[in-house]
C-alpha cells in the first residue's frame, strides 16, 4: 500500500518550520519574528480567506458567519461528538482508535517528552498551522487528527476544509491548525504519518473500486500489525469494503483446514455444528469456503444443492488462484446459488 504525501508547516510567532515527507526530505526555515498576536477563540475569524482558500465546510461556521456572530469554537474533543466521521469506524471488540493513537503517540515522546520543543519554545507560546497535500488522492484520517489533536491538547483548534473521502488536489491545504506550539509540534507528525498512509490507501482503493464496477473490491488481513481497524477504515473511506476482520468474525474454510478435517464436507459439517452450539457467541459468524480447482467448485455446488447438508452459514465461495476461464465457468456455476463469489 503506497501512500500519499503531506507536509505540515508550523508559523509561531514570525518563525516559520516547514516539514516535508515526500521522499523522506526534511527542511527548516527562519524569519524575522513578527509582533505577536493574542490567540482568538473564534470560528469566524480563522482563516482569513483569500481568493485562493477553500471555503470551509463547517455548517456551523457557515451559519455564524452569514448571522455575523462570532461563536467560540468548540474543543476537539466535543468536536467528535457533535460532527461524526463521514465514514464509520469499522468494529472491532478489544481495538479502539484511541488505543492505537496512544501507542503512537507515547512512541514518539517515550516517558521524556519533546526535547527539542521543551528546550527552545515557550510553555505559552502560540501557533497556527496548515496541512496541504503533496499529491491528487482522496483525504483520508480527518475524524483520526482530531482523536489524535483530542488526546495531545484539546484547546489545539482544527479548521477542516475537506472531509474523508472527499478529493483533494496537490498543493491545495485541507486543514488549519491553531493553539500551542509545543502540541501542535508534538501531534504534527503522528497525524501526518497517519493520514499519509489512509489516503494513500483511500486513494488507490477508489480507483480499483471504479475500475472493477460491478464488483466490488474487498481487502484481506495483510495490514500492518497494530493498525488492522485504521488500514480497513481507511478501505472503507475510498469506497471499499471490509472482508473479515480476524480470525474472530468469520470462518474461512481453506486448504489446511480441508486438510486437517478430511474433505471439505467435514470441514463445513464440524464449522457448521461449532457455530450453531457457540449460541450467541457466534451469531451472525458466516462460513466462506475456498476452492482451487473446478473439481472442488462442483463438490461445493454438490454440497449447497444438498437438502442433508446444512449450509445455512455459507456466504461466500472463493475462486482461489484461478485461471480466467476457470473463474468464468466456476462463477456461472455458482450464481445460481445466489451466494456471494470471491475471486
Amino acid at each position: 500500500m503506497s501512500s500519499a504525501c503531506f507536509a505540515g508547516t508550523t508559523t509561531t510567532r514570525g518563525y516559520h518550520l516547514t516539514s516535508s515527507t515526500a521522499c523522506g526530505a526534511a527542511s527548516a526555515t527562519a524569519t524575522a519574528p513578527s509582533a505577536a498576536r493574542s490567540p482568538r477563540k473564534t470560528i469566524t475569524n480563522f482563516p482569513r480567506r483569500s481568493s485562493a482558500m477553500t471555503t470551509t465546510t463547517t455548517t456551523t461556521r457557515a451559519a455564524a458567519a452569514a448571522a455575523g456572530e462570532h461563536l467560540a469554537y468548540e474543543k476537539c474533543l466535543a468536536l467528535l461528538a457533535s460532527t461524526p466521521p463521514t465514514v464509520a469506524l469499522p468494529y472491532h471488540p478489544t481495538q479502539t482508535v484511541q488505543n492505537v493513537v496512544r501507542i503512537a503517540l507515547e512512541e514518539d515522546v517515550a516517558n521524556v517528552g519533546d526535547v527539542s520543543s521543551l528546550s527552545t519554545i515557550p510553555e505559552d507560546l502560540r501557533a497556527t498551522a496548515t496541512l496541504l497535500a503533496k499529491a491528487d488522492g482522496v483525504l483520508a484520517g480527518e475524524h483520526l487528527a482530531n482523536e489524535i489533536l483530542s488526546i495531545v491538547d484539546e484547546d489545539i483548534e482544527a479548521f477542516w476544509q475537506k472531509r474523508d473521502g472527499e478529493e483533494i488536489e496537490r498543493g491545495e491545504i485541507f486543514c488549519y491548525l491553531r493553539g500551542s506550539a509545543r502540541g501542535i509540534l508534538r501531534a504534527e507528525r503522528v497525524v501526518l504519518n497517519f493520514m499519509q498512509r489512509m489516503s494513500g490507501i483511500a486513494t488507490l482503493t477508489k480507483k480499483m473500486s471504479e475500475a472493477a464496477k460491478p464488483a466490488r473490491i474487498l481487502e484481506t488481513r495483510k495490514t500492518v500489525p497494530g493498525l488492522r481497524v485504521i488500514d480497513k477504515w481507511a478501505v472503507l473511506i475510498g469506497g471499499g469494503e471490509n472482508h473479515r476482520m480476524g480470525l474472530f468474525d468469520m470462518v474461512m474454510i481453506k486448504d489446511n483446514h480441508v486438510a486437517a478435517a478430511r474433505g471439505i464436507k467435514n470441514a463445513l459439517a464440524s464449522s457448521t455444528t461449532f457455530l450453531i452450539e457457540g449460541g450467541e457467541k457466534y451469531e451472525g459468524v458466516m462460513i466462506e469456503l475456498e476452492t482451487r480447482t473446478m473439481e472442488e467448485v462442483r463438490e461445493v455446488c454438490g454440497l449447497l444443492e444438498d437438502a442433508g447438508t446444512d449450509t445455512s452459514r455459507v456466504q461466500r465461495v472463493m475462486l482461489d488462484n484461478m485461471s480466467m476461464e476457470d473463474m468464468r465457468d466456476a462463477a456461472g456455476v455458482l450464481n445460481k446459488f445466489g451466494g456471494e463469489t470471491e475471486a
